[in-house]
């Protein structure tokens, strides 16, 4: 029953967090700060119980249909990722969300339980109910909280992702008959899915066997799954949702944007795409390679061409979630460690990022790189924690994020080598766009002659933890890449064994 409580003191806290907004703002914020903590606590159980838990009801029999939640190391971490940076979302935005604040409250806390859900989800249904779940609330926050074109960024959101969604509704229920004519059982249980008989690699002119799934059916099965989890990364060239998103988007928006929603296409890559379709997938690995090396290139370049800073960071992310597509589809051990240690790390230090351009803001009313300069001498310690991120972004080592990046790149120079060449040219070009965004926002003269307050408590307290976390991650990975690494032997069992 765990994991039910997990998206239950979600939906609930988000409830009560709007009613209690009717009589006190300060009473909403501690609601809901305390059911992200108490589901970070929860999380943080399951993780000290060896990290396994499973609840299977039935919900819609009749159909085949559960009410399936499981956790692995893999789901555990995201989970852990989703509640650790949804109380940093609900710190962030204390002071900076003034109006209607039981209402931000309420969706805030409901698009982190359909991103639990996702990551709980072993039943295909239940997968897609979460997945569109997220989705609608992330369009409130975006289109009544954000700043000035913020109507069009949430419209754009909102389309990109629910389009690309129901391609996967396709896709989902074209697997649920296929399976049932290879099988004779109607469902959408992941585990029974995985157990659909595959068509095996054939001559050309070979008739497949009638109870398999042919490869060319299995091929385009596999893309209705990739395309809207490449849109969710998002993979460059469906990622133009992505920086509106970002800029238009309040801190917290963009905290749960970049640290978890993109997140959970590449979960999608990593727990649906590979194993449900291992050959598919294999024939499909050059591409997607390809995408996200391009993805790693295209996103530096552009954040390096932006003047706006939530845009900047917004770029950074697609040159970044660009390691984790490589990695993924690199099909080895060391790649695909990369990429998942890629996943969290990025999620942290990117959220730092954008929580710092949401002080910024807060203190001088813009987001243009012209306007700031000299920030030092204003706010040295908002200055020094906008360089130890930034430092975390572009891949210090000593830090969590260098430690994903260099695996993904050890692991794709072992399958291939021209892309490994690519992706490190990617590294050095995050180099440049970091210290431009340094150089032109916190050193130099301060010629606009900026007075404000320095980072407050709560402030430099979610920094600073997120920060520790990024330096421990940096040293000492081994405690996490311990927790995810059965659930990734299972992976790629099932993936090298059909």
């Amino acid at each position: 029953m765990t994991l039910v409580w997990l998206i239950v003191i979600l939906l609930a806290g988000g409830t009560a967090a709007a009613i209690a907004a009717r009589w006190s703002a300060t009473l909403c914020r501690a609601i809901a700060l305390l059911a992200t903590l108490v589901d970070l606590a929860l999380a943080l159980f399951l993780w000290a119980q060896n990290n396994s838990a499973a609840l299977d009801v039935p919900w819609l029999p009749q159909f085949g249909i559960h009410f399936h939640l499981s956790v692995d190391g893999l789901s555990l971490l995201l989970l852990l990722l989703t509640f650790f940076l949804g109380a940093i979302a609900v710190v962030i935005s204390w002071t900076e969300i003034t109006e209607a604040v039981g209402f931000f409250h309420l969706n805030l806390l409901w698009t982190l339980a359909g991103i639990a859900g996702v990551f709980l989800a072993a039943d295909l249904f239940l997968f897609y109910f979460a997945w569109e779940l997220m989705l609608v609330p992330m369009y409130f926050l975006i289109a009544v909280w954000g700043h000035e074109n913020r109507a069009y960024a949430a419209v754009k959101f909102f389309l990109f992702t629910q389009l690309s969604g129901l391609l996967m509704l396709v896709a989902i229920l074209a697997l649920y008959f296929v399976h049932h004519s290879a099988t004779g059982v109607y469902t959408f249980d992941y585990r029974a899915l995985l157990g659909t008989p595959l068509a095996p690699q054939t001559s050309p002119g070979t008739a497949a066997p009638l109870t398999a799934i042919t490869p060319h059916t299995e091929m385009w099965l596999m893309l209705g799954f990739f395309i809207a989890f490449a849109v969710k990364m998002p993979v460059v060239p469906l990622h133009t949702w992505l920086p509106d998103a970002h800029t238009e988007a309040p801190t917290a928006g963009s905290v749960v944007l970049a640290g978890l929603m993109l997140k959970t296409g590449a979960y999608g890559m990593l727990r649906f795409v590979l194993p449900l379709f291992p050959n598919a997938a294999r024939a499909f690995a050059p591409v997607a390679m390809a995408l996200g090396a391009a993805g790693i290139l295209y996103g530096a370049v552009l954040a390096f061409a932006q003047t706006d800073l939530k845009r900047l960071v917004a770029y950074t992310s697609v040159s970044h979630l660009g390691f984790v597509l490589l990695g993924t589809f690199a099909g080895n051990t060391l790649a695909m460690q990369g990429a998942l240690v890629t996943i969290l790390c990025h999620g942290i230090s990117t959220g730092a990022l954008f929580a710092l351009a949401g002080v910024l803001q807060q203190r001088i009313h813009s987001r243009e790189l012209s306007r700031m300069g000299g920030l030092w001498t204003a706010a040295p310690r908002l200055s020094g924690a906008a360089l130890f991120f930034v430092l975390a972004s572009i891949g210090l080592p000593g830090l969590g994020d260098f430690v994903g990046e260099f695996l993904v790149l050890l692991g794709v120079y072992r399958v291939n080598v021209p892309l490994a060449v690519i992706a490190a040219i990617g590294v050095l070009a995050a180099t440049f766009y970091g210290l431009r965004l340094v150089q032109r926002a916190f050193y130099g003269p301060n010629t606009h002659d900026w007075r404000f307050r320095d980072l407050v408590p709560h402030e430099g307290l979610v920094l600073g933890v997120m920060a520790v976390t990024l330096l421990w991650l940096g040293l000492y990975p081994q405690p996490v890449i311990r927790t995810f690494q059965p659930a990734l032997n299972r992976l790629l069992a099932e993936v090298t064994t059909k």
